[in-house]
C-alpha cells in the first residue's frame, strides 16, 4: 500500500494522466483491501441479478483553444481594389472556443449484471447524453469595429453591417456501451476488465445575427470602412447561411480495466466507488461546410488514432428493502486524444473558390462530469 502511494507521488511530477489514473486503481484496491482485512466473509446467498436505471446530469469542460472572433478597428479599410486587406492582422481576441462552456444536460443509463456464487460476475451498461450545448456571441461594438474570424488560406469572415453580431454555437453528443467481467477479491473489492464502445460527436457553427438588410455596398465600393456598410439601394434581403460549420465524429473501440469497491457501509447505507481506465482505437472523421459569397463548399477527412478514456465515480446507496435501493452519486469521464470541432479550423484550408480538409486533429481532450440519481433492483 505505501509503495503504491509513493509511486503515485512520483508520477505527479510530470507523467501522463493515463498513468495517474492507473495508479489510482492500485491505490483504491489497496485501501479497500486493507479495510476489509479481518472481516468475516459475507454470505454467498446474495441476489444473482441486478438491474439499474439512472439519470445522468452532466456538464462538459474542454472545448479546445481556437480563436473564433477578433477585432479590427472600424476605420481600417477592409475591402481594397485587390480584395480583402489581409495585411491587417486581426487584433484583440474577444472570443475563444475555450469560453464555450456547455450547460448541463441529462441522459439515461441502464445496466444489468449477473453474479455467480463463485465470485465471478458479468455486467452490461449503456448511457447517452445528447443535449450538451453552448452559445456565445461577439459584437456589435460601439464604436463600430470589424468582427473577424480567420481560417488558413484566404478565408476572412466579417460582419456585413455594424449592427450584426457574430454567434458561435457548439453541440456535443455522447454514447457509451460496455461489457465487463468481474472478480471478487474480497467482500469489499471487485476487479473488472472488459470491452467498450464510445461515440463522441461535436459540432461548431458560426453565423451572423440578425440577417442582412440587403446586399452590402461595402463589397462593391472600394476602399471602404465599417461606417460605409450600407445596403445597395433596392437589393433584396439576403438569407445568410452559417459561414462556418465543423463537425467531428469519434468512434472509439477498446479495452478497459478497473476496480469497484465499497468504501463504507453501515446498516442500510453504503458508499461505493469505481475507477476505470482503457486504451482505445479512435476512428475520427471531420466534415466542414464553409460559406464563401453565400455558396457552400464542403470537405471531409478521416483518420485512425490511439485514444485514452478514464472514468471515476462515487455513489451513496440506501436500501429500501432487500431488493430495492436508491442511488445518488458523482461521475466523471475523461476522453483524451479525440477530435473536437474547434481544432479542425486549422485543419481546413481555403482558397477563393475551394475548401480542403488537410486532415483530422485528434489531439484534444474533454471532461464530462456531474451527478447521477437512480434506482437498483436485485433478485
Amino acid at each position: 500500500m505505501q509503495m503504491a502511494i509513493r509511486s503515485l507521488t512520483r508520477l505527479r511530477g510530470g507523467c501522463s494522466l493515463a498513468a495517474r489514473w492507473l495508479c489510482s486503481l492500485v491505490v483504491l484496491t489497496g485501501v479497500t483491501g486493507t479495510a476489509s482485512a479481518g472481516e468475516p466473509p459475507r454470505e454467498r446467498s446474495a441476489p444473482r441479478w441486478t438491474v439499474t436505471a439512472e439519470a445522468l446530469v452532466l456538464g462538459r469542460a474542454g472545448t479546445g483553444n481556437q480563436s473564433l472572433v477578433s477585432l479590427v478597428p472600424g476605420d481600417v479599410p477592409w475591402w481594397t481594389p485587390v480584395g480583402p486587406n489581409t495585411t491587417n492582422v486581426a487584433g484583440a481576441e474577444v472570443l475563444n472556443s475555450n469560453q464555450l462552456n456547455q450547460r448541463l444536460a441529462a441522459g439515461p443509463r441502464i445496466g444489468v449484471s449477473y453474479r455467480d456464487p463463485s465470485g465471478y460476475s458479468v455486467e452490461l451498461s449503456y448511457f447517452n447524453v445528447l443535449g450538451l450545448k453552448a452559445s456565445r456571441s461577439a459584437g456589435p461594438e460601439t464604436p463600430g469595429q470589424w468582427l473577424v474570424m480567420k481560417a488558413p488560406g484566404t478565408f476572412w469572415q466579417t460582419q456585413d453591417y455594424a449592427y450584426q453580431a457574430m454567434v458561435w454555437r457548439d453541440d456535443t453528443r455522447l454514447h457509451s456501451l460496455e461489457a465487463n467481467a468481474r472478480l471478487e477479491l474480497s467482500p469489499r473489492v471487485m476487479l473488472l476488465a472488459g470491452v467498450r464502445w464510445l461515440q463522441l460527436q461535436d459540432q461548431l457553427q458560426g453565423t451572423l445575427d440578425p440577417a442582412d438588410l440587403g446586399q452590402p455596398m461595402w463589397k462593391f465600393n472600394v476602399p471602404t470602412r465599417l461606417s460605409d456598410a450600407v445596403p445597395v439601394p433596392g437589393s433584396p434581403v439576403v438569407i445568410n447561411p452559417p459561414f462556418w460549420t465543423s463537425s467531428t465524429t469519434n468512434k472509439l473501440y477498446g479495452v478497459q480495466v478497473g476496480v469497484r469497491a465499497t468504501l463504507w457501509e453501515i446498516d442500510r447505507v453504503s458508499v461505493d466507488a469505481v475507477l476505470k481506465a482503457g486504451v482505445f482505437d479512435n476512428h475520427a472523421t471531420q466534415t466542414a461546410q464553409v460559406s464563401m459569397q453565400k455558396q457552400i463548399y464542403p470537405t471531409y477527412a478521416e483518420t485512425d488514432a490511439a485514444a485514452f478514456v478514464g472514468q471515476g465515480g462515487i455513489a451513496a446507496k440506501y436500501r429500501l428493502s432487500d431488493h430495492v435501493a436508491l442511488k445518488l452519486g458523482y461521475e466523471a469521464l475523461w476522453l483524451g486524444r479525440v477530435a473536437l470541432a474547434p481544432a479542425q479550423v486549422q485543419e481546413t484550408a481555403t482558397t477563393l473558390s475551394s475548401v480542403t480538409a488537410a486532415g483530422v486533429d485528434c489531439r484534444s481532450s474533454t471532461l464530462l462530469q456531474g451527478v447521477t440519481v437512480g434506482m437498483e433492483y436485485s433478485f
